[in-house]
């Protein structure tokens, strides 16, 4: 097995969409699943705290860093390994790019996740947070988590009922038992989009709900929605130096909706649950795009993104989250959590 190699910056803040976060311990690059496996292992047998990261995009990293094994996931790789007369699975290294991923499924006429296009980040992060966007979720189409069991000391294949998917979350997030090395997506061949579900894209797209449109079309809209709100990387922007949304939009049960008493936008839920837009929360309790802290602030495209301005500190994008949290509570009695994973810092 090849050696893991040392990574060229051991400062955490090079690896992250935020570029905040202090030093790691160690810090090595695995671009294979054999190394990651040895690493996670000789982590785990010598005791010493573990942290993954591939594209940095949904995490906060406290000011002091980590002091533990960084492992930085550069594995790549796509392949099919099942094919079906409507369908294919592709299995996926966890750290291949999501948009590329997203690009080649597009060029490949594979219908499923063209509007999780422009989403930072790697293939094997998307389960952990069940990412989701205008209308899809990644546990739409996943058929297979391949994770590494630091309990078991085996590579396990968890089936979508073990996964535990919910909303921005599953059995992954906020635990360090299993480190995903691969994933297997079921797409349909289909030159068109999966239904149009989500209500701003179909208007953009000149659609209605429910209505197909090819893939390609899907895809642009996507990018250049997300483009217009500070959601697709630029190292010029700093509106892109974020986590992007850095609160999950409130669910409350019917009761409470019933409670508060508020005319504001809502989406019903299966389970009589209603789910509120966080920015819709924010901006009324008086945080609007562009409201500052020390070097950080609400992105001035989209108010669901904090930003690192160029001079921010963890520590200061923290009490600017504090701020908004504390003030959407005491205007509206809902409470705001984040999105993101934090490793070494807290709100």
């Amino acid at each position: 097995m090849p050696d893991v190699t040392a990574a060229p910056q051991t400062v955490l803040s090079a690896y992250t969409t935020l570029r905040l976060g202090g030093p790691a311990g160690t810090l090595t690059v695995a671009t294979e699943t054999d190394q990651v496996v040895a690493t996670v292992r000789n982590a785990t047998e010598d005791g010493r705290p573990l942290l993954v990261l591939a594209g940095g995009s949904n995490v906060v990293i406290g000011d002091e860093g980590f002091d533990g094994t960084v492992l930085l996931l550069r594995t790549r790789g796509v392949r099919v390994v099942e094919e079906h007369a409507d369908s294919v699975v592709l299995r996926v290294a966890a750290g291949e790019p999501w948009d590329d991923l997203v690009a080649y499924t597009v060029e490949q006429g594979l219908s499923g996740i063209e509007c999780l296009s422009g989403i930072p980040g790697s293939a094997g992060a998307t389960p952990i947070q069940n990412v989701g966007a205008y209308g899809q979720e990644v546990a739409h189409t996943i058929v297979a988590v391949h994770a590494y069991d630091r309990e078991t000391r085996t590579l396990r294949v968890m089936p979508p009922a073990e996964c535990g998917f919910a909303y921005r979350a599953s059995v992954f997030k906020h635990s360090d038992r299993y480190v995903v090395v691969e994933v297997d997506f079921r797409l349909a061949r289909s030159a068109e989009s999966a239904p149009i579900r989500y209500a701003e894209l179909a208007r953009h797209l000149g659609v209605e709900a429910g209505d197909r449109v090819p893939l390609q079309q899907a895809r642009d809209t996507v990018r250049k929605l997300r483009e217009q709100k500070g959601m697709v990387l630029d190292a010029d922007d700093r509106d892109t130096w974020s986590v992007g949304s850095f609160f999950t939009n409130p669910v409350v049960g019917a009761d409470e909706w019933a409670a508060l008493g508020l005319d504001a936008p809502h989406w019903p839920g299966e389970d009589g649950t209603v789910k509120i837009p966080a920015a819709w929360l924010i901006e009324r309790a008086g945080f609007g795009k562009g409201f500052a802290g020390d070097g950080v602030a609400i992105s001035t495209k989209h108010t669901l993104a904090l930003t690192n301005r160029g001079t921010g500190t963890t520590e200061a994008l923290l009490r600017l989250a504090r701020t908004v949290r504390d003030g959407v509570r005491e205007r509206f009695g809902v409470e705001l959590h984040p999105e993101p994973v934090l490793i070494n810092c807290a709100l």
